[in-house]
């Protein structure tokens, strides 16, 4: 079995300062695409950004000068660092990965979510 269990998550005031973890665990033999989403209240669930297997990132177009996705794969960790946190960066982050179990079997997986408030 895969697991992914985010941390990092938390109360931060406007301007301040987050990172966020996903590490993966279990029966692992690669991981190709690591994904963090977010979903706030009432709202749909939204890409924040993505790195490949290779390190090619992707953001969402309001969030790159402000957030930056990287990932360690001896840790099978992705990190995102959150830099001058809004109030509308309120959500729960999601990680999301595409993990192959053996040499031809590939599945996507999600991890369980960490809480984002940034409030003053």
């Amino acid at each position: 079995q895969v697991q992914l269990v985010e941390s990092g998550g938390g109360l931060v005031q406007p301007g301040g300062s987050l990172r966020l973890s996903c590490a993966a665990s279990g029966s692992i033999f690669s991981i190709g695409a690591m994904t963090w989403y977010r979903q706030a209240p009432g709202n749909l669930r939204e890409l924040v950004a993505r790195i490949t297997g290779g390190g090619k990132t992707v953001y969402a177009d309001s969030l790159t000068a402000r957030f930056t996705i990287s990932r360690d794969n001896v840790k099978n960790t992705v990190y995102l660092q959150m830099n001058s946190l809004k109030p509308e960066d309120t959500a729960v982050y999601y990680c999301n990965a595409d993990i192959a179990t053996s040499a031809w079997s590939t599945d996507n997986y999600w991890g369980q979510g960490t809480q984002v408030t940034v409030s003053s």
